[in-house]
């Protein structure tokens, strides 16, 4: 499936003008978020772990790179840097904007080597990098009760310690012997869903991303986020509630209490942008502003 890129339209509505203005992308991937900011005239700095999306990335850096400036041509206006969003707090410069697309990839389910899909027989890998184990490892490596806890608590799944029971006594190593063995086909979808989610630690990843962004983000930017899944929402939706909670002493005057983000609106995607592109219906987008 080609990659589209989900909820395009409302992030770019919500960032507004964005000529001259600089914005981690923390989440690269096919580049659909970096170049609608790029030909907007921003300059992009991008993240990602996945190695294969490099070559995508230097291609962007030849496309794009010098920006326009009052004083003229001001350098580079599109840096890539092939690790995980969760070392965005590693830069030191404050940003415009910061822009998360949460999730696995397109790109990443499609490609049936990267073994993130159960529509194709491949090593049971999982990895978004080339890095740490894979989910076959996952499962030798961990006993039934913490696979059974990984499948309950990143993939809600019902019937957790069979299954793992399972994994343990088949030790699967591809796709397909995974999904073989898990008898309810509902199962299916949220047990590669735990899996892939444990392999790499993805909500560990966005809780030390999000964690980084007030200290990154200049007065007056804006932290959007698009997830997925409703793991991933509650953790950025309570981060943004713990950012734009009021601070200070109720019983002061309005001017002594402040929050350091003002929300901004939930957007979910149309029906037409869900026909157009399925694996967006589960998509929000949220965002906030830092004041």
């Amino acid at each position: 499936m080609k990659h589209i890129p989900v909820l395009l339209d409302g992030v770019l509505a919500t960032l507004g003008d964005i000529r001259d203005q600089t914005i981690i992308d923390a989440t690269f991937g096919a580049g659909g978020y970096s170049r609608a900011f790029l030909e907007r005239g921003a300059a992009v700095i991008a993240f990602d772990r996945d190695p294969s999306v490099i070559p995508t990335a230097r291609a962007f850096a030849r496309e794009f790179h010098l920006r326009q400036g009052s004083g003229g041509q001001v350098g580079d206006r599109f840096q890539f840097i092939n690790s995980p969003f969760s070392e965005i707090g590693n830069l030191t410069e404050t940003v415009n904007h910061i822009v998360f697309d949460f999730g696995v990839s397109s790109m990443q389910i499609d490609t049936p080597q990267r073994g993130f899909s159960w529509r194709f027989d491949a090593p049971l890998d999982m990895r978004m990098s080339d890095a740490g184990m894979t989910a076959a490892q996952l499962i030798e490596n961990s006993s039934p009760a913490e696979l059974a806890r990984i499948l309950r608590d990143y993939g809600d799944v019902k019937k957790a310690m069979p299954i793992a029971i399972a994994m343990k006594e088949k030790l699967p190593k591809t796709t397909l012997e995974l999904r073989d063995l898990i008898y309810n086909p509902k199962d299916i979808a949220p047990v590669f869903q735990a899996l892939r989610i444990a392999v790499n630690d993805e909500l560990g990843q966005i809780e030390t991303a999000l964690n980084a962004v007030p200290k990154l983000l200049a007065p007056g930017g804006i932290c959007a986020c698009v997830t997925f899944h409703s793991l991933e929402d509650r953790l950025v939706k309570n981060k943004f509630r713990e950012w734009t909670e009021v601070k200070g002493d109720p019983r002061l005057p309005a001017p002594d209490i402040t929050a350091p983000f003002r929300p901004l609106r939930t957007i979910k995607p149309s029906a037409e942008e869900i026909a157009a592109n399925p694996r967006a219906r589960s998509a929000h987008l949220r965002a906030a502003r830092k004041l």
